[in-house]
């Protein structure tokens, strides 16, 4: 593909609205908490602090007051919570998104909906229709499953529908609530570092076709690449048991950003005759601080480049699909991008597998 050519024709990102639940709580407070539900286990508490200290999260926003989850002791309880939440955050981050770019609900042709922390059906977009009092005849594509990955991967499926219909409006809604999925009988080391380091958060992309989008009014996705790493299943996701779903988490992930990212990355800026120092702005998934730190040396990036991921990481902790789109509209809020500037936004997840999203402005 022709960068240049292909530039005029590309969807483009018109904005992106973050939102967090109103219930924080520090990381000394959560760890409170579950030091009271697993001392009764009888656990290693010190090696429980020790776990939630390292993943480097100062807090984080939860989509009940802490003192509530206890009462939730079934997965259709915590289902629920989830149903309730998801449409308040779905809609008040689409609502603010859309504000943004002075469209209307009814303006929206298509919902990509992604998550990994609840299950619905009817699905969550179709509740926010209803809600928001969209047209009937706007499509719906909501997508479970895909995790970490889903903010980068819902991005490049939105724009893979505008490239065909580009005089169109899409939505792309991320809502994890991963703070429902916590099995507090777990006392496995994935399920203690998920417990400090996963929060819970909502943000909404307004994507807009090349025939559609105003000149000038955000940066163009010029190509995605999709990259799944074989025999890799077991490294990520969920186990879905009788109390909900269970973390699978590998202590491989880190290893598997430092050997293929860089290889994946150059392979596909090539392609567009680019290398990695033509790249402005980086874009990355907030994993953890080993996945961050496997980004910068893989990539050779310089101090700084990945500044916002790393804050996200302290400030929110890692909000699954919703985060690699937090960084995204933290860094177009910011106003740094120039004309020309090009951006590559990169997330890894369950598969396991990875996703390039190439950005020109």
């Amino acid at each position: 593909m022709n960068s240049v050519a292909s530039q005029a024709s590309s969807p483009v990102i018109r904005a992106v609205e973050r939102v967090l639940p109103p219930h924080y709580a520090s990381q000394d407070q959560i760890i409170g908490s579950l030091r009271d539900i697993w001392a009764t286990r009888h656990y290693n508490l010190d090696r429980l602090e020790e776990l939630h200290r390292a993943v480097q999260v100062k807090g984080r926003f939860l989509a009940l007051p802490v003192e509530q989850y206890a009462a939730l002791t079934t997965f259709q309880q915590r289902n629920d919570a989830w149903i309730k939440v998801s449409l308040e955050l779905g809609e008040q981050v689409a609502r603010q998104a859309l504000e943004r770019t002075g469209l209307t609900p009814r303006d929206v042709d298509h919902v990509f909906f992604v998550t990994v922390t609840g299950i619905s059906t009817p699905s969550i977009d179709t509740r926010l229709m209803n809600r928001m009092g969209m047209r009937s005849d706007m499509k719906r594509t909501p997508i479970f499953g895909l995790g970490c990955v889903a903010g980068a991967a819902g991005t490049s499926r939105a724009s893979d529908y505008l490239r065909a219909f580009q005089n169109q409006t899409v939505l792309l809604i991320a809502v994890e609530l991963c703070s429902l999925t916590l099995q507090r009988e777990d006392l496995s080391i994935p399920n203690i570092i998920a417990s400090g380091l996963f929060g819970d958060g909502a943000a909404c992309v307004v994507l807009q076709g090349g025939e559609r989008a105003p000149a000038g009014s955000g940066p163009h996705i010029v190509d995605t690449r999709s990259v799944l790493y074989p025999e890799t299943e077991r490294i990520m996701g969920w186990d879905v048991v009788d109390t909900g779903f269970k973390v699978v988490l590998s202590a491989k992930v880190p290893n598997l950003v430092r050997d293929y990212i860089r290889r994946d990355v150059e392979g596909f800026l090539a392609e567009h005759g680019l290398t990695r120092k033509d790249v402005k702005h980086w874009v990355a998934h907030t994993g953890g601080p080993k996945v961050l730190q496997s980004f910068e040396e893989a990539l050779e990036l310089a101090p700084g480049m990945l500044a916002r991921s790393w804050k996200s990481l302290h400030d929110v902790g890692n909000l699954s699909s919703a985060s690699v789109l937090f960084v995204l509209g933290e860094m177009l809020d910011s106003g740094e991008a120039r004309p020309g500037d090009w951006g590559l936004m990169m997330a890894m997840g369950p598969g396991f597998c990875a996703e390039l999203v190439l950005l020109r402005w």
